[in-house]
C-alpha cells in the first residue's frame, strides 16, 4: 500500500516563471525544448494527467496575457481556463496524457507519472531535443537531454504552461466524472483527499474511480 498525502505537492514558492532555462539550452544548440508536468498526483481519486508544452524557440509571447503564466496552483480557476486556451494558440505545441485509475491500482502512482511524463513527450507532434520536467526525471530519456527541477512550475515558463493546461484538463475530466458520483463531490473537491471527501468515504465506501492502490481503507 502506498502512503497518502493531503497535499500533492510542497507549497507553491513565490517566483515568477521565466524562460531563463530554455533561453540557455537554446545557447547550447537545443531548439525543441519541452516543459512537462502532471496534475493529480496525490489525488485520492480519478485519473493522473500530465501536459508538455513546446514555446517558439525566439521564447516571446505575441499576446501580453502569458506573461501572467505561472504555477497552476497559485492561479484562480478563470485565470487557468484563460490562460490554458491562449497556451494551445500560441505553443508551437502540446500534448496531453491521461493515465487511468486502473493503471495508477495496478502499477502504483509512481510508473503512473513516469508513463505519462513519458506519453506527453512522445505524442508531441514535434519531437522534444530537451525536457524540462517538474521535480522528476523520466526513467525512459536518457539523462542527457533532461532536467528536473525542483518546483519548475515556479521557474520555467514552459513547465508552467503544462502545468496550467493539465489542471485544466483534469479539473474538467473531474466535473463530468462528478455527474456519475455526485455523494463524492468531485466537481468541488477533484478528487482530492478534503475533509469532507473523507467523511463521503466513510459514509459511502469507495467508488470505482478511488484509487485503491492508496490506504483509503483507513477512511471507512
Amino acid at each position: 500500500m502506498e502512503l497518502i498525502h493531503f497535499s500533492s505537492k510542497k507549497a507553491p514558492v513565490k517566483q515568477k516563471p521565466s524562460f531563463n532555462e530554455e533561453k540557455l539550452l537554446l545557447k547550447s544548440g537545443y531548439h525543441s525544448i519541452a516543459g512537462i508536468d502532471e496534475v493529480g498526483r496525490g489525488a485520492f481519486a480519478g485519473p493522473l494527467v500530465t501536459a508538455a508544452v513546446i514555446f517558439q524557440d525566439n521564447y516571446s509571447f505575441r499576446d501580453p496575457d502569458l506573461y501572467t503564466i505561472n504555477d497552476s496552483k497559485v492561479l484562480s480557476p478563470r485565470q487557468r481556463e484563460n490562460l490554458s486556451e491562449k497556451i494551445k494558440k500560441e505553443a508551437l505545441c502540446y500534448s496531453i496524457a491521461e493515465i487511468p485509475v486502473n493503471y495508477i491500482n495496478h502499477y502504483g502512482i509512481g510508473k503512473a507519472a513516469q508513463l505519462g511524463f513519458y506519453k506527453a513527450a512522445q505524442t508531441l507532434c514535434h519531437q522534444p531535443d530537451f525536457c524540462l520536467i517538474d521535480a522528476f526525471p523520466i526513467s525512459r530519456l536518457k539523462k542527457s537531454i533532461q532536467k528536473a527541477i525542483i518546483h519548475g512550475d515556479s521557474i520555467s515558463y514552459s513547465i508552467a504552461a503544462a502545468s496550467i493546461i493539465a489542471k485544466v484538463y483534469r479539473d474538467s475530466l473531474m466535473r463530468k466524472i462528478h455527474c456519475d458520483y455526485r455523494e463524492y463531490d468531485f466537481a468541488t473537491n477533484k478528487g482530492y483527499g478534503t475533509l469532507k471527501h473523507r467523511q463521503q468515504i466513510k459514509k459511502h465506501g469507495l467508488s470505482p474511480v478511488h484509487r485503491t492502490s492508496f490506504s483509503l481503507n483507513k477512511f471507512l
